[in-house]
C-alpha cells in the first residue's frame, strides 16, 4: 500500500474539528486539518459550553482558559407581554462545573492554539473537493489556495464541515428533514438596562410577545463575558431569496451573503416586546439565520465519518449543537486511536453511529419542540436537561460488547451500569498527599481505567496487583485503582498526611481512600464492586462482584494486529 499522508485528515476546522484533530493525536493518531475558508469565521454562533462538555476540555487539558475567557452563565429571566415576568437560576453546584458563556471565535482561538502546541496547524484555504474509498486507504482530492489539485491518502477521513459538509455530499448520504419557514437575526450589541429592570451579570434574557396563529414576537439577549455586550436574536422580516433556499437546500447557519439588521431595528423590537427595555448601542455585527432540523441517514461511510453539524442539525435552544458535536469528537478520537495505535478491530468504529446518532435524534427532537412552544412552558424543564450530564449510551447496540457489559447481580437502585457517565467523586484521598483527591483525577488520560472497590486488607490488595499484572499484558491500554472503604485511614499528625499502615503501598496500580463515603454513594458501590471507565468517560463493564475472567474475556475481543 501506498505510504499514507496521515493517518486521519479532519475536513473543518471549527470547534468540533479542532477538538477531533486534538484528541486524535492524545490518542496517537498522525492528523491533518484543513479548512477552505482563509481565515476563522468572525461571528459568535455558538455560546453556551455544557457541563459535560467542560468535563471533556479538562480532560484534553483547556478547562483553565476557556473558563479564565469566558462567563458563568447562572440563569434567565423570561418576560411574556403583558402576562409574567419570571427568573430562573441554574442551580449546579453539584456538579464539578456549570455552564459557561463563551463565543465561538474565543472557543476556537484556544483550541486552535492547543491543537498548534500538539505540533499540527490547520491548513486553511485548502477545501475538500472528492474522495475515492479503498479497502485499505481513502484517496482525497484537495484544492489548495492557489487553486491547484492536490491528492492526499489517508486511513480515514471525518467530515467536521458543517451543515453544508462536501464530505456528506461525496459520501451521498442522505440529509433529511426540515426547515422553520421564518429566518432570525443575530447581532452583537452592547445593552443598558434601566435600574428597575437591571439584568445581573451571567443571566440571559427572552421577551416574547405571544400570537396565537403567528410566530411570537421575540427579543433574546445572552451574556457574553464583555461586560454589558450580548448577542441578541429576533425574528427577521423574510426576504425573497429565502424561498429559494441555499444551493445544496439546506437552509441553515449564518446567512453572511445577506444584508444584516439595524441597530434601530433591534431596539425597535426590544421596545415592542418588553415593558422596561435596554438601550442597545454599539451595533458590532448582524447577518441574517436559519434554522434546519437535518440527520444524516449515516455517520460512517467506509473509512469516513461525519461529525457534528455535517451530521446534525437543529434549533439553538439550550445550545446543544456545538456541544453535540464536540461529544462526538470525544467519542470518536478514542476509537479511531485504539483501531490505529492499539489493534482494536475496525468494528469498534461501529459504535460511534450506534452511540451518537441516536443522541443526536433525541436533540433534534427536543430542541424542536421547546422551539416551537417556547414562552409557553407552565413548569422549568429539568435542571439538568441541557447540562449533557444525564446522557447515557445504556442499552445502546453496539455498545462495545452489548451482552457483557454489566456482570453479577442486579444493581442496586440508582447505580450507575455500562453505557453511564462515570460520576466524579469528590474527598478521595492517597498516601503521601496532604490533599484530597476528584476521581477525575485518576481517570483523566487516554487509558480505560479499571476501578475496583476493595476491603482494606492486604490480601485482597495482593491479588488485585496480579489482577493488574495480567491486566497490562491484553495490549489495551488500561490502569487500575483501588479504592478501600471507608474508616480505613490513619493521620500522621508531623506530616499532616493520611495514611493505612495496614495496607502495604501497590506496585502497578493505584490506592486510594474513600475517606468519605463519596464514592461509595454516587456508585453503590461495597467491596468487590468493579468499574471499568472508557477514554471518553463512560462506563463499559460492571461486576458486581468484580469477575476477573468475565473482564478479561471482554479485553481480547478489542484486538486485532494493527492496521497498515
Amino acid at each position: 500500500m501506498a505510504q499514507l499522508d496521515a493517518d486521519v485528515l479532519v475536513v473543518g476546522a471549527g470547534p468540533v474539528g479542532l477538538v477531533m484533530a486534538a484528541e486524535l493525536v492524545r490518542h496517537g493518531a498522525r492528523v491533518r486539518i484543513i479548512d477552505k475558508a482563509a481565515a476563522p469565521f468572525p461571528y459568535c454562533r455558538a455560546i453556551g459550553i455544557t457541563p459535560r462538555t467542560l468535563e471533556v476540555y479538562e480532560d484534553m487539558g483547556i478547562a483553565r482558559p476557556m473558563i479564565d475567557a469566558g462567563l458563568w452563565l447562572d440563569g434567565l429571566r423570561v418576560e411574556v407581554k403583558d402576562a409574567v415576568s419570571r427568573v430562573h437560576r441554574v442551580e449546579l453546584s453539584d456538579l464539578p462545573y456549570a455552564g459557561l458563556g463563551l463565543p465561538q471565535p474565543e472557543t476556537e482561538r484556544i483550541l486552535g492554539a492547543h491543537l498548534a502546541s500538539l505540533g499540527v496547524n490547520v491548513e486553511r484555504g485548502v477545501a475538500f473537493t472528492s474522495l475515492t474509498m479503498g479497502r485499505e486507504a481513502v484517496d482525497v482530492n484537495l484544492a489548495g489556495p492557489d487553486g491547484t489539485t492536490r491528492t492526499g491518502r489517508f486511513a480515514y477521513v471525518v467530515g467536521c464541515d458543517g451543515a453544508h459538509s462536501a464530505v456528506r455530499r461525496a459520501l451521498n448520504v442522505a440529509f433529511e428533514g426540515e426547515a422553520f419557514p421564518y429566518p432570525f437575526t443575530l447581532g452583537d450589541v452592547h445593552a443598558e438596562w434601566p435600574p428597575e429592570a437591571d439584568l445581573p451579570r451571567g443571566f440571559a434574557l427572552r421577551a416574547m410577545e405571544l400570537h396565537d396563529d403567528a410566530p411570537p414576537d421575540m427579543f433574546i439577549a445572552i451574556p457574553l463575558p464583555e461586560r454589558g455586550r450580548y448577542r441578541v436574536s429576533m425574528l427577521a422580516e423574510p426576504l425573497p431569496e429565502d424561498a429559494a433556499g441555499s444551493a445544496d437546500g439546506v437552509s441553515h447557519g449564518i446567512q453572511a451573503e445577506q444584508p444584516g439588521v439595524s441597530l434601530a431595528a433591534l431596539q425597535t423590537v426590544a421596545d415592542r416586546v418588553m415593558a422596561k427595555p435596554p438601550k442597545l448601542s454599539d451595533l458590532r455585527w448582524s447577518s441574517r439565520f436559519r434554522i434546519s432540523m437535518r440527520l444524516a441517514a449515516n455517520y460512517r461511510v467506509g473509512r469516513a465519518f461525519l461529525a457534528g453539524d455535517a451530521a446534525h442539525i437543529h434549533p439553538p435552544t439550550g445550545g446543544q449543537g456545538m456541544n453535540t458535536g464536540i461529544q462526538d469528537a470525544y467519542n470518536l478520537a478514542w476509537k479511531l486511536g485504539l483501531v490505529l495505535r492499539h489493534g482494536a478491530a475496525p468494528a469498534l468504529l461501529d459504535s460511534y453511529e450506534a452511540e451518537r446518532r441516536p443522541v443526536a435524534r433525541d436533540v433534534i427532537a427536543r430542541t424542536t419542540e421547546e422551539s416551537i412552544n417556547l414562552g409557553r412552558r407552565r413548569t422549568p424543564p429539568n435542571r439538568l436537561a441541557d447540562t449533557q450530564i444525564l446522557l447515557s449510551y445504556r442499552g445502546t447496540a453496539g455498545f462495545l460488547h452489548a451482552d457483557v457489559n454489566d456482570i453479577g447481580g442486579a444493581p442496586p437502585a440508582g447505580a450507575p451500569v455500562a453505557g453511564d457517565r462515570a460520576p466524579d467523586v469528590q474527598g478521595l484521598t492517597r498516601h503521601g498527599l496532604g490533599f484530597p483527591l476528584r476521581l477525575f483525577d485518576l481517570t483523566r488520560g487516554t487509558a480505560h481505567v479499571l476501578i475496583v472497590m476493595i476491603a482494606p486488607d492486604p490480601g485482597v490488595l495482593a491479588t488485585l496487583e496480579a489482577d493488574a499484572r495480567v491486566l497490562s499484558t491484553v495490549g489495551l491500554p488500561l490502569r487500575v485503582v483501588a479504592v478501600t472503604t471507608q474508616g480505613a485511614l490513619e493521620h500522621v499528625p508531623l506530616l499532616g498526611h493520611l495514611a493505612t499502615p495496614q495496607l502495604p503501598q501497590p506496585l502497578g496500580l493505584t490506592l486510594v481512600h474513600d475517606a468519605a463515603g463519596g464514592f461509595a454513594e454516587a456508585y453503590r458501590a461495597a467491596p468487590g464492586s468493579a468499574f471499568l471507565v472508557r477514554p471518553d468517560g463512560y462506563l463499559g463493564w460492571t461486576g458486581r462482584p468484580f469477575d476477573r475472567a468475565a473482564l478479561r474475556a471482554v479485553l481480547p475481543r478489542l484486538e486485532q494486529p494493527p492496521e497498515g
